[in-house]
């Protein structure tokens, strides 16, 4: 069945006179025998050349060629290891652009977002998905609609994108508070992190928990099936609602963690990113029961999320889901796993030449431990922009793209783990850890001294520059911070000065 762009009717038959850029199309409507002619232009195949992919992008086959970025690891993308953000679409995205339905998703009418959204809830062993423009819409729709009436509180990891990186929505969009905890293991949550930090009594100077809420993957590092079954089973049995970001639930599923379906059977809703790792341009879906998707359009709409000629946003997802993900729930035939190996390549590296790791790689993602090795942030990403490859820290992200192009990639980086190892930088000899994508480094100072008061320098912080001016006793908070290196120095003999380097944790 054939679409006309912009038109909901069916068509009756669609002529197409081809040339090797475009295509003649007229396209006659069932309940009239008009006509309507425009023209399209299509590749003729996801392997095109890149010249052709070239004319595709400049809307022409005339003219001098432009450079443009679907071109996948051969653009930008295969030497950027920032985040697994910097994929770059393909020329097989753009061609689903060029053939997908031009319909409109308020209306739930475009087959092509459809189609998208029941493949991944069927995926995911769901009833119904729906889709959205990115991670951040997904995971505060699905708390906005897992949370119903206040009071309530969402528990998750401290380092948690809902609070770190989404710009207060749970407090601002669904009026929630939030109860940070810190994983006791250092990795992930457990079932007896939960059970010690939710609020389920009924002391009205508590606030409640309502949801629990999890990462996974968490800086890398997979949450066990097992545990998640485990948390599953408690919430289930104080009936609670349990929230998976999974923007990177795909790379847990690629490792042989489990399958898409075990883990998401296991959450009320699921939020999984199309443009991480997965490489399409723009898009992510939640997935849960078709009651809570039924809200959560409500939802949607209600922030400014509806879709008008969403195909555009539906095809590109597809393909990366088909050819990145893989066409099975564990998977299979995908190329997530490739950049599992190379990061175990990376970890191999950087160790054998003597580097410690803050942990092992559990799937896309190494961290290292600049601090050993006498390397600042800012000295290891100027010996990566000298090799020609993009880093924002300590934490390395391998996407798929990286994975393609690690002959060229590998050698580089080998450059820059010797320079790093061989001293790093004169300007400093501890880890400022990893820099943030959206700030500064930050880094914790503490003295102590005979009155026992406590100063903390930290960078843009009103209210630790008032307790500092005030010279009141300010004992920061280090919930949010996981310390990667300690040092201390006597100034005198009263006062030592302790300098804490920590992460702030997860990068998106």
């Amino acid at each position: 069945m054939s679409y006309l762009p912009g038109m909901g009717a069916p068509l009756l038959r669609r002529c197409n006179r081809l040339t090797p850029q475009r295509v003649s199309t007229a396209y006659f409507n069932r309940s009239t025998t008009r006509a309507f002619s425009c023209t399209t232009i299509r590749p003729s195949s996801s392997t095109m050349a890149p010249a052709a992919v070239t004319s595709i992008a400049n809307g022409s086959s005339n003219g001098p060629k432009q450079a443009n970025a679907w071109v996948g690891h051969h653009g930008a993308a295969g030497v950027d290891l920032r985040s697994d953000t910097m994929t770059t679409p393909t020329s097989a995205m753009l061609a689903a652009i060029q053939n997908c339905s031009l319909l409109d998703d308020v209306f739930v009418e475009d087959p092509t977002t459809m189609d998208l959204e029941s493949h991944v809830a069927a995926l995911a062993g769901k009833e119904a998905a729906l889709l959205v423009l990115s991670g951040t819409m997904g995971n505060q729709i699905a708390l906005r609609t897992l949370l119903t009436q206040p009071p309530y509180s969402v528990l998750c990891d401290h380092r948690a994108h809902i609070i770190k990186y989404e710009a207060g929505g749970v407090a601002s969009l669904c009026g929630a508070m939030v109860k940070p905890v810190v994983p006791s293991n250092g990795a992930f949550l457990t079932l007896e992190d939960v059970v010690a930090n939710a609020d389920l009594d009924d002391d009205v100077h508590t606030c409640p928990t309502k949801v629990i809420s999890l990462e996974n993957t968490i800086n890398g590092v997979i949450t066990p099936l097992a545990e998640v079954r485990r948390i599953a089973q408690f919430a289930r049995q104080n009936d609670l609602k349990f929230h998976c970001d999974g923007a990177r639930l795909w790379e847990a599923v690629a490792s042989g963690a489990g399958s898409l379906s075990e883990y998401c059977s296991l959450f009320d809703t699921v939020s999984l990113c199309f443009s991480k790792g997965l490489g399409a341009p723009i898009g992510s879906i939640v997935v849960g029961s078709s009651r809570d998707i039924k809200h959560a359009r409500w939802i949607r709409k209600s922030i400014g999320g509806g879709l008008r000629q969403s195909g555009v946003v539906a095809a590109p997802a597809r393909v990366a889901v088909d050819e990145t993900f893989g066409k099975g729930p564990n998977g299979e035939g995908g190329l997530l796993k490739s950049s599992h190996e190379t990061a175990k390549k990376i970890e191999k590296l950087w160790t054998e030449l003597g580097g410690k790791l803050i942990h092992p790689v559990n799937t896309n993602m190494c961290w290292l431990d600049l601090g050993s090795a006498g390397c600042s942030t800012e000295a290891f990403v100027a010996f990566g922009k000298d090799a020609g490859l993009k880093l924002i820290g300590n934490r390395l992200v391998i996407h798929y793209q990286i994975a393609q192009n690690e002959k060229e990639v590998l050698p580089r980086l080998e450059q820059v783990f010797r320079r790093a190892l061989e001293g790093g930088s004169n300007e400093a000899t501890t880890n400022k850890g990893p820099s943030n994508m959206y700030r500064g480094r930050e880094q914790l100072q503490l003295y102590t001294g005979q009155e026992d008061a406590v100063n903390a320098v930290f960078p843009k912080a009103n209210l630790i520059s008032t307790a500092m001016a005030n010279r009141k006793k300010f004992v920061p908070r280090l919930l949010e911070m996981q310390i990667i290196r300690c040092d201390r120095y006597e100034l005198t003999s009263h006062h030592t000065y302790t300098s804490l380097s920590f992460s702030p944790g997860i990068i998106p």
